[in-house]
């Protein structure tokens, strides 16, 4: 087939990586626009437009869909098919009906739970033990459209954001490969999703980063996990920003305050929660990297009794 592909981010990439070694031709890749990225605001490349260009295919960076001359320019393609993977553009109808097989999209959930903009954070902030990827037939809506197939993988208790981003990422370009050779019969047979089971994965805001000591220590450490690598879970130690990249509940019985430090070791750092102690293993301050719990505590004198947050 003449595929043409829309994304932007590294989940992205990988998906198009693996459409590179198959006998499809990726007639134009549809990316965001180059925005500005590190501490000098350079305008940087997406990786998906840096794998494009690596392999001389044509790029495209609409603003949006809203000027005749953008569809126009789609449509020039003649594309068989067209695969969305975290584009970033809500595509009209007109657009999605411009491929003969229409768009498909590879959704980093198990539809139609997570439908939205961050479906693995908030999967991880739910306490929830499966997601997945679907391969779903996009319709104007947002990620309501029939699912064409699906996998599912676990949740462990200790994944983070990224490390199940990584995981999924993979799972969906190999799904979406398994599923291209029977595409006319995955389309025909599609299973309409079932709205009354709709969750919504709105977008991340670094304000929930914040933790309330209150909750119990296996909610935190989901914030712990969900936010890292960002906007990474904080508190305040000394009136500073004080970065939790990575901890584990204790179930153990205390009678401190919520946030209060009961323990400190070379293990980690033992603060009281709503329910259970949650041990601090990786932290940040400001100026610092990221460092275990011993190598910060080579530099810095943590008292019991302080108080976080």
């Amino acid at each position: 087939m003449r595929i043409i592909f829309a994304g932007t981010p590294d989940f992205a990439a990988e998906t198009l990586k693996a459409l590179l070694t198959t006998e499809h031709e990726i007639c134009a890749v549809y990316t965001q626009p180059d925005r500005p990225s590190g501490r000098g605001r350079k305008l940087t490349a997406s990786p998906v437009k840096q794998l494009a260009l690596d392999h001389a295919i044509p790029v495209e960076q609409p603003v949006n869909f809203k000027e005749e001359s953008s569809k126009e320019r789609l449509a020039k393609y003649n594309a068989d098919l067209m695969i969305v993977v975290a584009y970033g553009l809500l595509l009209p109808q007109d657009v999605l009906d411009t491929p003969t097989h229409g768009c498909i999209n590879i959704h980093a959930s198990l539809l139609p739970r997570w439908r939205g903009a961050a479906p693995i954070q908030r999967a991880i902030l739910a306490g929830d033990t499966q997601t997945g990827v679907c391969i779903m037939q996009m319709e104007a809506g947002l990620d309501t459209g029939p699912v064409l197939a699906q996998e599912s993988c676990p949740i462990h208790i200790d994944d983070t954001t990224q490390v199940l981003h990584d995981r999924l990422a993979v799972l969906g370009a190999a799904t979406l490969l398994s599923s291209l050779p029977q595409l006319a019969q995955l389309q025909q047979n599609a299973q309409v999703q079932d709205d009354s089971q709709t969750t919504y994965a709105k977008k991340m805001q670094k304000a929930e980063a914040i933790i309330d000591w209150q909750l119990s220590a296996a909610e935190i450490v989901r914030q712990v996990n969900g936010f890292n690598p960002w906007p990474v879970a904080q508190t305040l130690w000394q009136e500073k920003v004080f970065r939790i990249w990575s901890a584990h509940a204790i179930e153990q019985n205390h009678n401190a305050n919520s946030g209060d430090i009961i323990a400190v070791s070379r293990d980690g750092i033992d603060v009281a929660t709503g329910a259970g102690v949650l041990r601090l293993q990786q932290i940040q301050i400001p100026g610092k990297r990221a460092m275990a719990v011993s190598d910060f505590l080579n530099a810095n004198a943590l008292v019991i009794g302080e108080h976080l947050g």
